[in-house]
């Protein structure tokens, strides 16, 4: 353990460890070791910066296109940069030998600790540790503490501290690095730095105001250079504290940026490190309060899903809508920062039950991209509003126009111009989070308008088939994206029929309760009750995909007619690997499955489909599908549970709650696998614990793998807040309500009507 840091370090379940400097997992814990609090994210790398090292600080937000194919999160200049040269040589991992070395990611506190003993080229050894955190309580504040002690003989060292401008975006393919910001004033506000920069395509403004100070025995000095030089006796301990703020224009005027960072930082210095900590921690308390969930039985299991929910905290932000998480969070630009179907599908539900606030929040950033969604769709010649496959700051589609393959290969991208189901998602989280909050003041102001607009589109986008009298779906990308340009793709087509007939009951429903607001909806977007006749008459015409005798339902038109290969081998994590002599582009020609598509449909609309379709289509697409997206394992793991595969359900779990944890798709410098982090969730809530919305009633029914003793889980359910706690054949609830009522939950197949503020037992 880091001693000298013991009393902020929390119990060992909260902790994820690295033990030695393994070069070649660097990039892998900078990643896992992310700080951050919805605002900003700052990769885990060493404090000196390293060689090869890859530091990473992005606001959520912020996109610049200048040098690339398209807008994409903005690597911003790294305030955590701090190296020490002790008589002519760096204190570095590269640069000096490691004696021993260990680091700790504090999930309850957010909060990386390290320790590091370093040996020179004279054999002279350095004691060094380190903290820091970027506040969950004040997001605009991050704080560092090193201490570094010469263990064998005095050392005349150098400190050299600065926001570092320098660093860059990586680049994809060709584009190279790029830096995409340009400091417009630096310069010092008594013993505080002061640095602005500013993005070079929309010049959003960032100010960042750090101070430092040193502190040797008694005596505490500032250090207000940016270089700068101390004198310290052998096993003598010099103590530094540097205080950072980061505000962008968005967040304060351009006039107010510079004395506000400034204060702010003023203040923190004056409250002092341990303070700030604190803070931090009640507001990480109160964060985990709601979140955490406890696994009793598995400890592996239990810090893995910590570990998934500790990187969902920090990665969403309580904002009116600027912003929403990217494919790969605040961890990296890889997918470019881009929000995909990975943030509505696979992250929201998390949010929508433990944090509404931050659910309207990824609603509201969709909502105010609305017309961008028109502007989409009435390019592409359809009507209401089309969203786009990947979006960035102006909603409107920044899909590049070429990516890198599985295999390496260059490919030419279609997903923007056929992967339409997107804008049937949005719908379908909208919807989602009105089941689960009830929130008709939001539906009456911006849901409904998405509901409407998005059933608009699709009443647009399918084509009437004269000989079979029924509206088809052509030309699409399924979420299977091994087959492009399909027609009449399940998923595509149900959801489509879903987002039309569920907005259309939504209009009525509300309509009887608002008249006026509804009214004044249907004048400002100009829908009738003419029109809405029309699609409906379209949604119960559309294409359903075939379904052959043992209730399969086919993946899309002539799918059947593919060429079945048998998998035949499996890697360590029991996932199929692709077979070595097929090339990818073969894949389209095959039954293959990237990920789940018609399971992924399944899981949606669950009351839709019998227990015997559920069983047999997992059974069929599972001996299909490569998982070849982190999508994929988690929602087989909850459709694998409904099919009455236990076994199989607790194995995508594993693969999917150490997606990163384990490296298990290999690409750590690319960022977390955010849809991973959600998909965790849900088959944990979702599915061992049996927490399910069906036919508007939540329903608990857990099926605990075996060695699952227990489950504790909190989540919000029509504003009331739920504890409960979960055996095998046992379930506890406490609900947390102002109001004096019952709720209906059905439990263990059972109805009941469960008073609030008052603990209760129920037995299978």
């Amino acid at each position: 353990m880091i001693k000298v840091f013991n009393k902020y370090i929390s119990a060992k379940k909260w902790l994820i460890t690295e033990d030695s400097w393994e070069p070649i997992k660097q990039t892998l814990y900078e990643t896992l070791f992310t700080l951050g609090n919805g605002f900003i994210g700052s990769r885990g790398i060493l404090e000196e910066a390293p060689y090869d090292c890859y530091p990473g600080t992005y606001i959520s937000g912020i996109f610049d296109s200048t040098g690339a194919q398209v807008a994409e999160l903005v690597n911003m200049p790294d305030p955590v940069n701090f190296k020490i040269i002790s008589t002519g040589e760096k204190i570095d991992v590269v640069g000096m030998d490691v004696v021993s070395h260990k680091r700790i990611l504090d999930m309850k506190t957010g909060t990386l600790f390290r320790r590091t003993v370093f040996q020179d080229t004279k054999k002279r050894k350095y004691d060094y540790n380190s903290v820091r955190f970027f506040s969950m309580d004040e997001e605009h504040l991050a704080v560092m503490k090193i201490l570094l002690k010469p263990l064998d003989d005095e050392a005349d060292i150098t400190i050299e501290t600065a926001i570092d401008a320098s660093v860059t975006n990586r680049g994809v393919l060709t584009e190279g690095r790029k830096n995409h910001t340009e400091t417009i004033e630096l310069t010092k506000i008594d013993n505080v730095i002061y640095r602005c920069v500013q993005t070079y395509e929309n010049k959003i403004q960032t100010a960042y105001a750090s101070y430092l100070s040193a502190k040797i025995g008694r005596k505490r000095m500032p250090i207000p250079e940016r270089t700068y030089g101390l004198h310290i006796k052998k096993g003598q301990t010099v103590h530094f504290e540097k205080y950072i703020s980061i505000y962008t224009s968005f967040d304060v005027g351009q006039a107010h940026l510079k004395d506000t960072a400034a204060k702010t930082v003023k203040r923190a210095k004056t409250c002092g490190f341990d303070r700030l900590f604190n803070n931090n921690r009640v507001a990480w308390n109160k964060k985990w309060r709601i979140a955490n969930i406890n696994i009793k039985g598995n400890p592996e299991s239990d810090k893995a899903l910590r570990f998934n929910i500790y990187h969902l905290l920090i990665a969403a932000r309580e904002e009116n809508g600027r912003s929403s998480i990217g494919a790969k969070a605040l961890t990296s630009e890889g997918y470019r920062g881009h929000i995909f179907w990975d943030t509505e599908i696979f992250m929201f539900p998390f949010f929508a039950y433990t944090n509404p606030k931050i659910a309207e929040n990824m609603l509201m950033y969709r909502y105010h991209r609305l017309n961008a969604a028109r502007e989409i769709a009435k390019e592409k010649g359809y009507k209401g509003a089309m969203f786009p496959w990947e979006s960035a700051d102006t909603g409107k589609e920044v899909t590049p126009t070429w990516y890198k393959d599985l295999d390496g290969s260059i490919i030419k991208i279609k997903t923007d111009k056929m992967e339409h189901h997107i804008t049937s998602d949005v719908a379908y989280a909208v919807s989602h989070y009105y089941n689960i909050t009830g929130n008709e003041k939001f539906m009456v102001y911006y849901g409904l308008e998405m509901m409407l607009e998005t059933a608009r589109f699709w009443a647009s986008r399918a084509e009437y088939n004269k000989r079979t009298k029924t509206y088809d779906i052509k030309n699409v990308i399924g979420p299977d994206e091994f087959h492009e340009d399909v027609t009449n793709n399940a998923y595509t087509n149900i959801m489509a029929k879903w987002n039309v007939l569920r907005a259309i009951k939504l209009y009525r429903k509300l309509k009887s309760k608002y008249p006026e607001e509804i009214t004044n909806l249907s004048k400002n977007i100009g829908v009738t009750k003419d029109e809405m006749r029309h699609w409906a008459h379209i949604a119960s015409s559309i294409t359903l995909p075939k379904v052959n005798r043992d209730k399969v339902i086919e993946q899309f038109k002539g799918y059947f007619m593919k060429r079945y290969i048998k998998i035949k081998s499996l890697d360590s994590n029991f996932m199929p690997y692709y077979p070595h002599k097929l090339s990818l582009d073969f894949a389209g020609k095959t039954q293959f499955v990237k990920q789940a598509d018609v399971i992924m449909l399944l899981y949606l609309l669950s009351d839709h489909f019998t227990l015997r379709q559920k069983i047999n289509n997992y059974k069929f697409y599972n001996s299909r599908t490569l998982h070849k997206s982190s999508l994929s394992p988690a929602i087989y793991s909850l459709t694998a549970l409904e099919a009455g595969d236990i076994a199989g359900a607790l194995q995508y779990f594993t693969v999917v709650a150490n997606a990163d944890l384990k490296d298990i798709h290999g690409s750590p410098a690319d960022g977390i696998h955010a849809a991973s982090l959600g998909g965790t969730w849900q088959a944990a809530v979702n599915g061992f614990a049996g927490i399910r919305l069906r036919r508007k009633i939540l329903c608990i029914n857990p099926r605990l793998p075996g060695d699952w003793k227990e489950l504790e889980a909190n989540l919000y359910w029509k504003g009331r807040l739920l504890s409960i706690k979960m055996s095998a054949n046992k379930v506890t609830i406490f609900i947390k309500s102002k109001k004096k009522d019952m709720l209906d939950l059905r439990i263990f197949g059972s109805l009941k009507r469960v008073p609030v503020n008052k603990k209760v037992a129920f037995y299978r």
